[in-house]
């Protein structure tokens, strides 16, 4: 059964002035008109045996909220949801998945991988992207056959449309799935902040989204939500064939525990959103400070790494690359380290966009065009 209301928060926010982005105009905020056009969304909440689907609409400026009610039950045959792009008056359906699991984090004989990292809220850049690497179709098909698509961290904060790039990473998984495809989303530093309630960097635009559906930035992403349940089953460390993704990449500390790939992944899961930093020991309190994972830098910046720190890390974990993100250091992709570390990280927002594809034991750098550049032979 579905009902669809329109949500009335407390008179206390009526007319509260908020601003419509970072750096742009404030305009009256009202709740509950029910009228406008879709401006994000959708926020979908578990609660008292209901699914409760939230989008935020805007009339001439005049936000207001709509919420679709289901029955509990209507999860089981699946329900569609509308969200925007980046593209005026073009949208894409998702289906709420009908279960949720821990992802695997360790694969073998993939052929063809395309990989993106940093995207941070910006759906244009990533969309480009996609389509570039004959990922996706102009639709959001699927098109990338039985190919993988890694995504290796910072997906959210900074941009405007990070709602709607998880949406697109949530749809594109099953898509995969069905053509023998796979997608692998990576978690990074920023993930977890979203988790966790560390909002630096969040978009000015979602304080408002709180603001309007009376939730915590957090609350939208907690256990009882689709996009916290569904981010909670990723990892923080994936191990492809021969390459190790991970956000930021693995310190000489993480090299001295020998910490393998599924107890790296094991040991932090239950603190994704946990804001108290207080870990059960000292692994998992290493594994979620600067030299962990998804927040070290050292391969890049500061104290950098010696090569031996690498070929240890190979060693460790049975591979011959890294692949991270995390750390701008150049307009392109970069290969360091004797070839055995990748940086995909790039400047999307300034147009210096690119994505990395392995295919046939080949590297390419992949542009918004299509232009494929070889940086790394088998």
């Amino acid at each position: 059964m579905k009902r669809i209301a329109f949500v009335f928060i407390p008179i206390l926010f009526a007319g509260f002035m908020l601003p419509e982005d970072n750096c742009g105009p404030k305009r009256d905020v009202r709740i509950g008109s029910g009228i406008g056009d879709q401006v994000d969304g959708p926020y979908v909440l578990y609660k008292d045996n209901k699914i409760l689907v939230s989008y935020i609409l805007d009339s001439s400026g005049v936000k207001s909220v709509k919420q679709d009610t289901f029955d509990i039950q209507a999860a089981k045959t699946g329900i569609s949801l509308s969200v925007l792009t980046d593209e005026p008056g073009k949208t894409f359906d998702v289906t709420l998945k009908t279960a949720l699991e821990n992802e695997p984090a360790e694969f073998s004989n993939i052929n063809k991988r395309f990989i993106i990292s940093d995207i941070e809220g910006n759906f244009g850049a990533f969309r480009k992207l996609l389509l570039a690497g004959q990922v996706i179709d102009s639709n959001f098909n699927w098109i990338f056959g039985n190919g993988h698509l890694v995504l290796t961290g910072d997906f959210v904060d900074r941009g405007s449309q990070q709602t709607e790039v998880l949406w697109l990473i949530y749809s594109l998984e099953e898509k995969a799935k069905a053509a023998g495809g796979y997608v692998h989303y990576v978690l990074g530093n920023h993930e977890i902040m979203n988790l966790n309630g560390d909002l630096r960097y969040l978009n000015g635009k979602y304080q408002q989204v709180s603001q309007l559906l009376a939730q915590s930035w957090p609350a939208l992403y907690g256990s009882n939500t689709e996009t916290g349940r569904w981010l909670r089953t990723k990892n923080v460390m994936e191990k492809i064939d021969d390459i190790l993704f991970c956000h930021a990449g693995v310190s000489a500390a993480v090299n001295e525990r020998s910490i393998g790939v599924p107890r790296v992944n094991k040991s932090v899961r239950p603190y994704y959103g946990d804001s108290s930093g207080n870990f059960k020991n000292n692994e998992v309190e290493l594994l979620y400070s600067d030299r962990g994972p998804f927040w070290y830098r050292g391969y890049y910046y500061g104290t950098k790494a010696y090569q031996s720190q690498i070929d240890s890390s190979l060693a460790i974990y049975n591979v011959k690359k890294i692949a991270t993100g995390h750390t701008v250091i150049a307009d392109t992709i970069s290969i360091l380290y004797e070839g055995k570390v990748i940086n995909t990280d790039v400047h999307h927002v300034k147009g210096h966009s690119e994505g990395l594809l392995i295919e046939n034991g080949n590297y390419y750098r992949v542009t918004p065009v299509g232009e494929k550049f070889q940086v790394l032979a088998p």
